[in-house]
C-alpha cells in the first residue's frame, strides 16, 4: 500500500523536529566556545567540530557566524509586522503593538530585555560586549523595521508615513528593550524592573500615539 497523507504529514513533522534539533544542538555548541573563550577567538570550523556537523551543514542552517549567536533575535524579525497584520478588527495598529509589548513584559520575552534567566543574561553581555554582533543585531532591527513599514502600508498608511511611524515605533521598542536589559545585566531583578519598565513602556506608547510635544 502506498503512503497515507497522515504517514508523509508524520515523516515531514519528524524531518522538522530533527532539524530543529540540529539547528539547536550547532547554535548551543557555538555559544557555549564563544562564552567561555570569546566571539572572535573561536572559528566556524571549531564550532562544527564540536556539533559534529560539517561546515557545509552548519552555514546551511546559519549563514554567518553573527547568526550562531543571533537567530533568536532573527526569529523575531517580524513580530512587530505579525501584530499589526494580526490585529483584532477595528484595532489601531499603535494599540496592538503597546497591547503586544506589555504581554512580552509580563512572560519575560527576551526580546523586551527584561529576562534575568542567566543563560540569557550571558548572551546579552556577549551581544552587547562584542562589535561584530552588535552590527548583525542592527541589520535585524532594519529588516524588522522595514518589515512592520509594509504591515502598516498594507492596512492603509501612505509609504512615507508608514515608513516614518515604522522608525518611531522600532526605535521606541528598541530603546525600552535596552533600558530594560542595561538593568537586568546591571543585577536588577526581572521581577523588581518590572513596575518600571511597564510604566516606560505605557510612557513611549502614549507619546507615539499624541506625539512628544516638545516646546
Amino acid at each position: 500500500m502506498g503512503a497515507t497523507l497522515r504517514d508523509v504529514t508524520d515523516e515531514l513533522g519528524l524531518r522538522e523536529r530533527k532539524k530543529q534539533r540540529t539547528r539547536a544542538a550547532i547554535s548551543a555548541a557555538a555559544i557555549g566556545l564563544f562564552l567561555e573563550r570569546g566571539f572572535d577567538a573561536v572559528g566556524v570550523a571549531e564550532v562544527a567540530r564540536v556539533a559534529d556537523v560539517s561546515k557545509r551543514t552548519l552555514f546551511a542552517y546559519f549563514p554567518t557566524k553573527e547568526d550562531l549567536v543571533l537567530h533568536r533575535f532573527a526569529d523575531h524579525e517580524t513580530d512587530a509586522a505579525d501584530v499589526v497584520r494580526g490585529r483584532a478588527p477595528r484595532q489601531g495598529a499603535l494599540g496592538a503593538l503597546r497591547e503586544a509589548f506589555l504581554r512580552g513584559l509580563d512572560r519575560r520575552e527576551p526580546v523586551t530585555g527584561l529576562c534575568d534567566e542567566p543563560a540569557v543574561l550571558a548572551v546579552f553581555r556577549l551581544v552587547t560586549g562584542t562589535p561584530a554582533l552588535a552590527a548583525r543585531l542592527a541589520e535585524f532591527s532594519g529588516a524588522g523595521e522595514a518589515a512592520l513599514a509594509a504591515a502598516l502600508a498594507e492596512a492603509g498608511v501612505p509609504p512615507l508615513d508608514a515608513g516614518l511611524a515604522a522608525a518611531q515605533i522600532a526605535a521606541v521598542r528598541r530603546t525600552l528593550a535596552t533600558a530594560n536589559m542595561d538593568a537586568v545585566v546591571a543585577g536588577v531583578p526581572a521581577a523588581r524592573r518590572h513596575p518600571e519598565a511597564v510604566a516606560a513602556a505605557e510612557r513611549a506608547f502614549h507619546l507615539l500615539a499624541s506625539g512628544v510635544g516638545f516646546p
